[in-house]
């Protein structure tokens, strides 16, 4: 089964005091390449995060947007009675000095810097959160391997449209081939033929013919229609594989090209050029749709 490099995947849960949002997005790379953004608060978790995300992608290009919001208690927060006592000194003496008495509003001196601290302990956040952080970066993953199944199904039946277009083609040449190898050869035969009895020369029938047969061997495409009607089954036989083949399908593609290519330049044949056109206008669309497959 194909599976595309492109897709997208978001999950929500808010549970144990913590809320978690995840988006999975990706395009396509040669490589496995992972950018994390979001808090900077759980940075420690990436390890994790990409082992995660490895078992769901082989390669690509993939952002994974976090944000995660933990319910707020009175035991995050303390009172730095230090800091409130010398805010309280130091606002009794200007007090004095102006002649107002008047003690000031708690809520205003709550307020000022320094006074109410959050607790941090970076270490026992990221290990609480990560179960729920675990689970909602596998629902968003799994979101997005579905969306990418149901495109490399798509892209599946695009290519086999594809190779049956190359295969129709090829059989033409198939079958045209050797019409042109004999037209060919009885071409240069006649030729080197009319040549000989202008000089008056004589030339053993054994040896005209193998040289004859070596120069009509440049147009025989025999063996470039085998490699390439293997390539063509082995192509298809990586379609219904379980596994993605992204890698595979691309080198066969260029091998497809090879092969076809070649027979464009030997087969000396109007008929089998524009056969050949056909054919790697295909080649290219082929080519195209495999460079977005894992």
């Amino acid at each position: 089964m194909l599976l595309s490099m492109t897709g997208y995947g978001d999950a929500h849960l808010h549970t144990e005091g913590v809320s978690v949002s995840v988006e999975v997005r990706s395009v396509n790379n040669r490589y496995f390449k992972l950018a994390v953004r979001g808090n900077e608060l759980f940075s420690g978790l990436e390890s994790q995060i990409e082992g995660v995300t490895r078992k769901f992608i082989n390669r690509g290009t993939i952002t994974i947007n976090l944000r995660i919001k933990q319910d707020v208690t009175a035991d995050k927060y303390r009172i730095d009675t230090a800091v409130l006592e010398s805010y309280m000194q130091q606002i009794h003496q200007l007090g004095s000095k102006v002649g107002i008495s008047e003690t000031p509003h708690i809520d205003s001196v709550l307020q000022l810097p320094g006074v109410v601290q959050e607790n941090t302990d970076t270490d026992d956040e990221q290990f609480n959160a990560w179960p729920v952080i675990e689970k909602t970066l596998k629902d968003a993953l799994e979101k997005f391997d579905t969306m990418r199944r149901a495109e490399g199904e798509n892209t599946t039946q695009d290519l086999r449209e594809n190779l049956a277009t190359i295969a129709s083609h090829l059989e033409l040449i198939e079958a045209k081939s050797p019409l042109v190898v004999d037209g060919y050869r009885d071409r240069m035969t006649e030729r080197v033929n009319k040549v000989l009895e202008e000089y008056d020369v004589t030339v053993d029938p054994a040896t005209l013919l193998r040289e004859v047969a070596i120069f009509t061997d440049r147009v025989n495409v025999s063996e470039e229609i085998v490699r390439l009607k293997s390539h063509l089954g082995q192509f298809e036989k990586f379609l219904t594989q379980q596994e993605s083949t992204g890698r595979k399908l691309d080198f066969l593609t260029q091998e497809i090209f090879r092969e076809t290519n070649t027979i464009g330049s030997k087969a000396n044949d109007a008929e089998i050029a524009r056969g050949v056109v056909e054919m790697k206008t295909a080649i290219e669309k082929i080519r195209e749709q495999v460079q977005n497959i894992e």
